[in-house]
């Protein structure tokens, strides 16, 4: 029937004149064709008598109540909503426009020529226009109670489900269970009154879909709240940018952005985007096409704008630096794309979910680029100046300190590198062991282990460039024990394990005794290996002459090495001091009586036994303080704890 499918056809503006002229003249045409089958008509029966009646009841009822609230007709001026503290009137228009729409349907069906059709076409017609008025008014005027962060207040709310759920063709007062409910649970007036306003605007749409007024009543909302979006946006600082404006922001800009971003992100998916769908969903829950339609409208645009910014920030210049700011980027996504799939769950703004999906995997493949580059700039470090005393290398501190702030990031990293190529081959040529002691973080673990090594490895060749073969040892155990207090200050030493810090700590050990057995055999040679009374005091002067060149030599080659780590350095010096001083004391000793005669015995016998220990005590000391990569955790024993330890 064209007047009452409605929802078929489509009309301009239920304000224009030309609507009545094109409703009447489908209400004529309809009713003539009908007219031709009157004579077909059975004798109406007195149910349908009485049926009638009360139709036209409903009509004349009708025909009081909306000429009532009839702008045009109404004696006020100014217009005066149906919807204020009483909200009984306003229940009673739409009960009477409900009966009408009945009393259409029964005389389109019953009685086609009846004229009381005329009327209650054109009674439609005014309260489809109050309707669409009183629409507009609570979305454009109400707004502070429609605001997403209430919206999305109230959603959270226990007794949303029964306070705004209610359909307006049951009989219960909608004001006065609303007012229970708030007494009841103690409700905040501001969610009091979004409540109230959500509860009109769906008692309005409700009734304007139901009666063929879909179209007027959604191109209002999504006009009214598309604005509303825009402006959030707007005000959260989210606008559209081009990648070559992001590209040139400096690198504390781009920070800055981007950690704006971040918060504002979180603001606009979980109240703005989340408020405006649980607002679209309550106001247009009888049609889910409607729905649709007006959330698509209202929010596809900018989420698209908001969630295309990290995809911009990924595509930029790569720096190390930038890795940290990209993993910021990832994940607040990543954490924020459940709420992001929920909200455009929609199949006409998957668009939304699709560019979140693409700046998560942008940022991926941006992080595993950097994280590739800095591999290869570590095995690219060029630098042929070998460090004064074997001391701490700069690739060795920045390399460490770098892996330390990325393994603050384990959960984004885990999410990041678990499936990529060069991660696989680290686990497979790394112990199954260690990768499996700590299964959650295994592709990290592999990850960071493989640049530790790669680390290790340039160390190698660094050590190479050493002409003194001790110094190249200490020089790596050095850096490596750097490398271990490292991890151990850091996530790294989760992530890594007890193990992995273990071996490289038996590295450590077995690279500081090779450099003892280089550095000092030659001084252990010029010792007897055992006392012979027999021995004459020529050799026993020679002993001492070849002992006194080449501990001097090695110790004054050796006060300009550098031991930074406490601990290391007081483990070394009493190691050596372990082996040397009792083996040159009992020589000392031993030998000193057959010399007591001899004239410049001080020139012969230069160093005592304690001359000795004291010596020891002051290696590896140079500069140990100026340096600025010593571990600030490091102590060292002082001198008189390597004589305990010998003693």
């Amino acid at each position: 029937m064209a007047i009452l499918d409605m929802s078929k056809r489509e009309p301009s503006s239920p304000s224009t004149p030309q609507r009545a002229k094109k409703s009447l003249f489908s209400f004529v045409k309809t009713t003539s064709s009908l007219s031709s089958f009157s004579s077909h008509i059975p004798p109406q029966k007195p149910s349908l008598t009485f049926s009638r009646s009360i139709m036209e009841e409903n009509i004349d009822n009708a025909d009081t109540i909306i000429k009532k609230w009839d702008h045009k007709e109404s004696s006020n001026e100014k217009f005066t909503s149906l919807f204020q503290e009483d909200r009984k009137e306003a229940k009673e228009y739409i009960q009477c426009v409900k009966d009408l729409k009945k009393a259409m349907h029964f005389f389109v069906t019953q009685h086609s020529t009846c004229n009381k059709l005329v009327l209650a076409q054109n009674l439609m017609q005014k309260a489809m226009k109050r309707l669409e008025n009183e629409f507009y008014q609570i979305l454009s005027t109400k707004k502070e109670h429609l605001d997403p962060e209430s919206v999305s207040k109230s959603s959270q709310s226990s007794h949303i489900s029964r306070s705004i759920s209610v359909d307006s063709s049951e009989s219960t007062d909608l004001g006065n269970e609303i007012q229970h409910t708030t007494s009841a649970e103690s409700i905040s007036e501001a969610e009091h009154l979004s409540l109230l306003t959500m509860s009109d605007l769906k008692m309005i749409a409700d009734c304007m879909i139901d009666s063929g007024y879909a179209k007027e009543c959604w191109k209002i909302y999504r006009i009214i709240r598309k604005s509303i979006v825009d402006e959030g946006l707007y005000r959260l600082g989210i606008e559209s940018r081009s990648s070559a404006y992001v590209n040139a922001m400096k690198p504390n800009v781009l920070e800055h952005q981007v950690k704006h971003w971040i918060d504002s992100t979180k603001i606009a998916v979980k109240t703005l985007f989340y408020g405006e769908r649980f607002l679209c969903d309550h106001v247009f829950s009888t049609s889910k096409t409607i729905n649709e339609t007006c959330f698509s409208d209202i929010a596809k645009e900018g989420g698209i704008v908001l969630l295309k910014f990290p995809e911009l920030v990924a595509k930029t210049k790569k720096s190390h630096e930038k890795i940290f700011l990209l993993m910021d980027l990832h994940e607040a996504i990543a954490e924020l794309l459940p709420e992001i799939e929920s909200i455009f769950s929609f199949d006409s703004i998957s668009s939304v979910k699709v560019q979140a999906v693409s700046s998560l995997n942008k940022l991926k493949i941006s992080v595993l680029n950097i994280i590739s580059d800095f591999e290869l700039s570590i095995q690219r470090n060029s630098l042929k100046t070998p460090v004064p005393g074997g001391g701490i290398h700069p690739l060795t501190s920045s390399v460490s300190d770098y892996l330390a702030s990325l393994a603050s990031y384990n959960g984004v990293l885990s999410y990041i590198i678990s499936d990529s190529t060069s991660t696989k081959f680290a686990e497979t040529y790394f112990d199954s062991a260690l990768i499996s002691e700590t299964p959650e973080n295994s592709s990290v673990c592999a990850k960071l282990a493989w640049i530790v090594l790669v680390l290790l490895c340039k160390l190698d060749c660094k050590a190479e460039l050493y002409n003194d073969i001790a110094l190249s040892y200490l020089f790596l155990a050095n850096n490596i024990q750097f490398i271990i207090e490292r991890v151990r200050q850091s996530t790294l030493k989760i992530i890594l394990g007890d193990e992995w810090i273990l071996n490289l700590e038996r590295k450590v050990k077995l690279y500081s005794t090779k450099y003892e057995n280089v550095a000092w055999n030659k001084v252990f040679m010029c010792l007897p290996q055992s006392l012979d009374p027999s021995i004459s005091s020529d050799t026993i002067k020679e002993h001492f002459k070849r002992f006194n060149e080449s501990f001097e030599a090695t110790y004054q080659r050796q006060k300009s090495w550098v031991v930074p780590d406490g601990t290391l350095r007081d483990e070394i010096k009493v190691s050596i001091a372990r082996k040397l001083v009792p083996f040159y004391r009992d020589f000392y000793e031993y030998y000193m009586v057959v010399l007591s005669g001899e004239k410049d015995l001080e020139v012969l016998v230069r160093f005592s036994p304690d001359n000795i220990g004291n010596c020891l005590s002051d290696l590896f000391h140079e500069n140990v303080r100026s340096r600025s990569l010593i571990l600030s955790s490091s102590t060292s024993l002082p001198n008189s704890c390597v004589w305990q330890c010998i003693s």
